[in-house]
């Protein structure tokens, strides 16, 4: 079974994709999802979040007080390694033993935004970027989120190039005007002919 990274910036469609892989049948283990989760679940994740950014970190019911922790990160950069090196760890292994549960699959994905930022592109057989045009990214971001330019366009900055992203990967799926479906389904037959061999 080959393991598949998927990604993308901000605004690019990844979800998108990552749904259609699910119509074809294939495991997509969405990070993001599982780390928000895992944050509020795993007892490592919250001892570690408190020992390093105080009780207060979760709220009166238990649950990863988010406005706190981001108030944090944004007067204090170097919180958010932090709080990669407590999560990622966690996120790594509960994919490892996901996909064991998915062996008999052609291949799995995972969907996250930051597989090059944090290096984890490295336990990946493969990868896949979905890219699209900067303008294209801010006008969904704002209708989506019902936000401002200046703050799209801020998150923007804080990503890796996309330039980077592309040249580091296997596939790219193009979502700007272009049909992704027959992208997707391409990409598909080659994983699962790859899976074969």
């Amino acid at each position: 079974m080959l393991k598949v990274g998927l990604t993308g910036g901000i605004g690019t469609g990844k979800s998108l994709i990552a749904k259609i892989f699910t119509l074809l049948d294939i495991p997509v283990y969405i990070a993001d999802l599982k780390a928000k989760k895992l944050m509020n679940t795993n007892s490592d994740i919250r001892e570690q979040l408190i020992q390093h950014f105080g009780i207060q970190v979760f709220d009166s019911d238990s649950n990863l007080d988010r406005g706190y922790l981001a108030k944090i990160i944004f007067n204090q950069p170097e919180a958010l390694q932090k709080v990669n090196e407590i999560v990622h760890p966690v996120v790594r292994a509960d994919f490892a033993s996901w996909c064991l549960k998915y062996s008999k699959y052609p291949y799995v994905i995972q969907e996250s935004a930051i597989l090059f930022d944090t290096g984890l592109y490295k336990i990946f057989d493969k990868i896949i970027t979905v890219t699209a045009d900067k303008e294209i990214r801010i006008k969904r971001i704002i209708k989506r989120d019902l936000t401002t330019r200046e703050l799209v366009e801020e998150r923007m900055k804080n990503q890796l190039e996309e330039s980077i992203k592309i040249e580091k990967s296997d596939y790219v799926i193009f979502n700007n005007l272009e049909l992704v479906l027959p992208q997707v389904i391409k990409i598909d037959a080659f994983l699962r002919s790859l899976s074969k061999s």
